[in-house]
């Protein structure tokens, strides 16, 4: 199924499935640090909000975990 424009998320590739449900991939890796941290770079959810706010989650876990690697504040 395809995604309607108004409901994209920039950086992410979002789907909806046949039954539909929205999955959203990142587009660009992301740090290897974040991933060994936990940080998943494809999430899905019932309602594009609920996917939105995931993506959300995954995109500051991986700010926190590069920043305490880099010694930087996220």
């Amino acid at each position: 199924m395809e995604t309607p424009a108004c409901q994209t998320i920039p950086g992410w590739r979002l789907i909806i499935s046949d039954a539909g449900r929205f999955w959203a991939i990142r587009n660009r890796a992301f740090p290897s640090t974040a991933l060994r941290a936990g940080v998943e770079p494809t999430v899905d959810a019932d309602t594009f909000e609920e996917v939105r706010e995931a993506v959300a989650a995954q995109e500051e876990k991986a700010r926190e975990a590069v920043a305490a690697v880099e010694g930087v504040p996220s």
